[in-house]
């Protein structure tokens, strides 16, 4: 409602509970509060990734920035190493500081606006990028994506603050100094000092640190999408088209619904093509859910510990469609109807939570579905039900026949392309009754897709981030080492002139660049280290401390910042002595 703040609904809707609460205690053990969330970020389904997954980026992003910024930032100065003649010969003609500080200003927004104009250019290029990780299916999820105006003023506003950021601290250190000194100091063939030095190694470490942090990020969620393809989910997802339907809108009851189910698998079964079928309302790494709240026979669960177990309405077959093995018992049968005694089928979890070192087969188990006792038939062995990154969880199986439901979804098991077999599941639904529906249609693969498409963003995305981070620290190293070396030929010329061999030169440069590195590299690590556990919910099957990918980045980092020192160093090692004592 219009004026109503989050807190304010969840604490009303909390109120409301109470009674629920008090009256029934035992369904209520540890949910006797409510939890408001916006739309965008809701615990259930695609938004559970994106609000997680799109912040990150942002974040990301934003480190990208401010690496360009340092890199910026450190050309500029040393750029500004040239004016200082200049700005001196200006202030002694009598210009203010804030005159110098604002034209210098003025120049780094104008470039900075100018790569701000081109990236607003690559974003309405590439405003649909993200969509195209989305495989095509009949399901309704779209990811609406576009550059409006919000998204090119905020691109305007980046590009102007990046312009101050970068721009202001060159601006206040070359407006700073005196011109006497300065023109002095030009008089003599010097320029810059050791503060300038400083400064500039300052920046250079910061770059380091940043593309370190950067490409930790990029590496575990590559190996996260490597793992992506490995992981065993507990059963087959290939060849199984799926396609779901609702009878309710139909009109019907719960026994024309449990008849036209057995039909509807009967008919099925006869497809040429398809192996085995069967009904449920949740297939495993799709974005339904469902939950029971459940007594397992003689467990006493702790004070206000939740009994909330996921469970999942099946037909028989099931477990044969989808291969996943039943470690003991029994498979749902077709007589496991409404006379029939309750049956219930667990998972290896469930079993070894509630009943350790016991025989699960013959055990009693009250679901609040039906508030009736159910035995258990059946153990099967654990599967990835939500997401490929979860740990194992307790989850139960209720006959469709006995707990009906009108909402379910056909997942047949066939021989070839799974799509060739929509029509005729089409087809079959439209024979028994012309008034239902199929829809979602679609097969088990591309569902599993869709369950990593956070680790296929995130890899791509960060990847590139970290690329171009990686880009960035060897451009703002070798600037740094080429601006100190270039400082420095007065005084290579003179260890030349006095003996000194290449190999002393090169090590004198590179010694430099080493230093800068690790120095950056410790930081960069440590700050990873904090960071990147934020990360965790988004990985599969690797740690966010994950060492061979830490070791495995600074190894690269060092590799390439170090080919970027080597090239100044190189450089400083063929320097005439005679020509380096005559250097201005």
């Amino acid at each position: 409602k219009p004026g109503v703040t989050l807190q304010r609904a969840q604490a009303e809707m909390t109120i409301r509970l109470k009674p629920e609460v008090n009256t029934y205690p035992d369904e209520h053990r540890g949910h006797d509060q409510v939890t408001a969330y916006p739309l965008w970020r809701s615990p259930f389904g695609a938004n559970l990734f994106f609000s997680t997954l799109l912040p990150m980026l942002m974040a990301i992003s934003g480190f990208v920035l401010l690496l360009a910024c340092a890199n910026v930032a450190n050309l500029m100065l040393v750029r500004n190493i040239a004016r200082r003649r200049e700005m001196a010969v200006r202030m002694s003609l009598g210009a203010t500081r804030w005159r110098l500080v604002r034209q210098l200003l003025v120049e780094s927004i104008v470039l900075a606006l100018s790569g701000g104009v081109i990236a607003m250019l690559m974003t309405v290029w590439t405003s649909g990028s993200m969509a195209r990780f989305v495989p095509q299916m009949d399901f309704p999820f779209y990811l609406s994506i576009e550059a409006d105006r919000t998204v090119l003023a905020a691109a305007f506003v980046f590009s102007l603050i990046t312009g101050i950021v970068f721009g202001v601290l060159p601006a206040l250190r070359a407006s700073s100094e005196a011109p006497g000194g300065v023109l002095k100091e030009a008089t003599h063939g010097m320029s810059g000092g050791s503060r300038q030095a400083r400064l500039t190694s300052a920046l250079a470490v910061a770059q380091v640190s940043l593309s370190l942090l950067l490409l930790v990020c990029a590496g575990l969620f590559i190996r996260s999408f490597i793992n992506a393809q490995q992981i065993d989910p507990g059963f087959s997802s290939h060849n199984i088209v799926m396609a779901s339907y609702d009878l309710f809108g139909a009109g019907y009851t719960e026994p024309r619904g449990i008849q036209f189910d057995r039909q509807l698998l009967s008919r099925l079964e006869t497809v040429p093509g398809v192996q085995s079928v069967m009904l449920t309302n949740r297939t495993p790494l799709t974005f339904g859910g469902g939950s029971t709240s459940v007594k397992p026979e003689g467990f006493v669960p702790p004070p206000n510990v939740s009994m909330e177990t996921q469970v999942a309405i099946v037909s028989p077959k099931y477990f044969a469609t989808l291969q996943l093995p039943l470690a003991k018992g029994r498979d749902f049968t077709e007589h496991d109807g409404k006379e029939a005694q309750r049956v219930i089928i667990v998972n290896q979890t469930f079993a070894d939570r509630y009943w350790p070192g016991q025989e699960p087969i013959g055990k009693q188990v009250v679901s609040d579905l039906t508030n009736e006792s159910f035995t258990v038939v059946g153990i099967a062995r654990n599967a990835k039900y939500n997401q490929l990154n979860e740990a194992p969880t307790p989850f139960v199986y209720l006959p469709l026949y006995q707990v009906y439901r009108a909402g379910m979804t056909i997942n047949a098991r066939v021989s070839g392309d799974p799509l060739t077999f929509a029509k005729s599941v089409e087809q079959v639904i439209h024979e028994l009754n012309a008034d239902v529906v199929a829809f979602d249609i679609t097969t088990l693969d591309v569902r599993r897709q869709l369950s990593t498409i956070g680790v296929r963003i995130g890899g791509t995305f960060v990847g590139a981030f970290g690329v171009l981070a990686l880009v960035l620290a060897a451009i703002g190293v070798y600037g740094v080492t080429s601006y100190t070396t270039n400082q420095r030929t007065h005084e290579i010329g003179i260890r030349l002139a006095l003996g000194a061999s290449r190999a002393d030169v090169l090590r004198l440069i590179l010694g430099r660049g080493i230093l800068l590195t690790v120095l950056g590299l410790v930081i960069g690590l440590g700050i990873a280290f904090g960071v990147t556990r934020f990360l965790q919910s988004l990985l599969l099957g690797v740690s966010s401390t994950d060492a061979l990918t830490f070791l495995a980045v600074a190894l690269l980092l060092s590799a390439v910042v170090l080919v970027a020192c080597f090239i100044p160093a190189r450089r400083a090692m063929r320097v005439d002595p005679m020509q380096a004592l005559r250097y201005e």
